[in-house]
C-alpha cells in the first residue's frame, strides 16, 4: 500500500538540529538568546526593513501589531472577508470591529475598489492578506490609504519573498505580520513575526509582547501587556529556514509548474491570476469550476479514500455564526463566497514527487468526472 500523501509536511534540511542543540546546549532555552537575535535581525535585512520583532505565532503578531497602533473600541479595520479567520479575529482582540470586504474572483485578494466603499469615520486602518502567496495590489491599496490617513497592517503569513510593485511584501504597509506555523513556508513550528520602519512603533510592540514592563525598570509596568514572546529554540529553528528560503520557494515553484502542466489541457480547473512580480507557492490551491460545498466536499472524501489529503479553501468569514453582525449582507461577498465554495488546496511540500503529482492530478480529474 502507498503512503499517504499529505497536505504538507515541514522540511529540516539545513542548520535546523545544529542550531537547536547549541541553543539547548547554551542554557538559553526560554525568550532570551542569541537566536532570537540574529533571527529578528536577519529576518528585516531579508527584507530591507529596521525592525523585526518575533512572536510565539502568526495570529498573536496580528494582535500586537494592532494593540501597538491603538486600535481599539469604536475603531473599524477593514478585512478580507475570505481568508484565515485570525486575521478578523485578531481586531476583535482589541474590542474593534472588523468590517468584511469582498476579493477580486482573479486573484482571490481584498479588492481595492470595496475598501473604498467600506470606509467610514470610524475606518482606523486595513489589513490586505496575500492569500496562498499571492500578492494583494499593495501600490493601490496604499494610495488609498495616504488619501484617507488609514494604517496598513499586512497579512503576509502565506507570501514570504513574494514581490509586487516592484517591493517585497512586508514592506508596504505600517506593520506587516508573518506566521512560521508547521504548515508555512518557514517553520518554527509555532511562531510568527513583525515588521516595521517605524522606531515608535517597534518600541511599542516590544514592550507590549513582554507583558508591558518598563524597558528601564525592571518588572514595573505602565500598562497591560501580553506574554508573545518566541523562545530561542523556536527562533534557531527560524534562522535556519529562513537560510535555505529562497530554495525552499524555488521547488514550491517547481511543484506548482507540474501540477499548471497536468491540468492545463482540463478547462474546469481555475487556478488564482496574478500581477505580481513574484507570487510565492504557498500552497496549490485551485477552483473546481461550478461545484458546490456539497459536490467539493464529495471530492475531498474521493481523494482521501485514495490516500489524499486536501484541504477546503478557507469558508468566508461572514458565515461564521458569531460574525453574523458583518455590517455588508452577503450579497456583497458574492466573490469570497464562489471561491470558497469551488476552492481546494493539494498537497504541496518540498520532496514532493513529480509522480506523486500525477497520482493526485489523475486522481482529482477522476473525482472531479464523478461528481460534476
Amino acid at each position: 500500500m502507498n503512503p499517504r500523501i499529505p497536505i504538507a509536511q515541514p522540511s529540516f534540511l539545513g542548520n535546523e538540529k545544529r542550531y537547536v542543540t547549541d541553543a539547548l546546549e547554551s542554557g538559553w532555552i526560554s525568550s532570551i538568546g542569541s537566536y532570537i537575535d540574529r533571527f529578528e535581525k536577519e529576518f528585516a535585512a531579508f527584507h530591507g526593513v529596521k525592525h523585526a520583532v518575533a512572536t510565539h505565532n502568526g495570529t498573536i503578531a496580528l494582535h500586537l501589531a494592532l494593540a501597538a497602533t491603538g486600535i481599539g473600541p469604536g475603531d473599524e479595520v477593514i478585512v478580507p472577508d475570505l481568508t484565515f479567520i485570525a486575521t478578523s479575529n485578531s481586531v476583535r482582540y482589541c474590542n474593534a470591529t472588523p468590517v468584511l470586504t469582498d476579493v477580486n474572483p482573479e486573484d482571490w485578494n481584498i479588492s481595492p475598489e470595496m475598501i473604498r466603499k467600506a470606509i467610514t469615520p470610524r475606518t482606523k486602518a486595513v489589513i490586505p492578506v496575500h492569500l496562498y502567496g499571492n500578492p494583494a495590489h499593495m501600490a493601490e491599496i496604499m494610495k488609498i490609504a495616504r488619501e484617507y490617513s488609514l494604517l496598513v497592517i499586512e497579512d503576509c503569513a502565506e507570501a514570504p519573498g513574494a514581490f509586487t510593485d516592484g517591493k517585497m511584501v512586508g514592506t508596504f504597509g505600517h506593520i506587516s505580520c508573518f506566521s512560521f506555523f508547521g504548515n508555512k513556508i518557514i517553520t518554527t513550528g509555532e511562531g510568527g513575526m513583525c515588521l516595521t520602519d517605524d522606531d515608535r512603533l517597534a518600541g511599542n510592540m516590544r514592550i507590549l509582547r513582554d507583558h508591558g514592563m518598563n524597558r528601564n525598570k525592571k518588572y514595573w509596568y505602565d500598562q497591560l501587556g501580553f506574554n508573545y514572546r518566541m523562545t530561542n529554540m523556536q527562533a534557531a529553528v527560524g534562522l535556519a529556514q529562513l537560510e535555505q528560503l529562497e530554495n525552499l520557494l524555488a521547488e514550491r515553484d517547481e511543484i506548482l509548474a507540474i501540477y499548471k502542466e497536468k491540468l492545463s489541457a482540463n478547462d474546469g480547473f481555475i487556478f488564482q491570476e496574478t500581477n505580481a512580480n513574484r507570487n510565492v507557492n504557498w500552497m496549490v490551491t485551485l477552483r473546481l469550476k461550478g461545484f458546490s460545498f456539497e459536490t467539493r466536499e464529495k471530492v475531498r472524501q474521493h481523494l482521501d479514500a485514495r490516500g489524499i489529503d486536501s484541504r477546503p479553501v478557507f469558508y468566508p468569514i461572514h458565515l461564521m455564526p458569531f460574525y453574523q453582525e458583518t455590517m455588508f449582507h452577503p450579497a456583497s461577498l458574492v466573490n469570497s463566497l464562489a471561491i470558497a465554495r469551488e476552492g481546494i488546496s493539494l498537497p504541496t511540500f518540498i520532496g514532493l514527487k513529480e509522480h506523486q503529482i500525477g497520482y493526485i492530478v489523475s486522481t482529482l480529474i477522476e473525482a472531479c468526472e464523478n461528481y460534476r
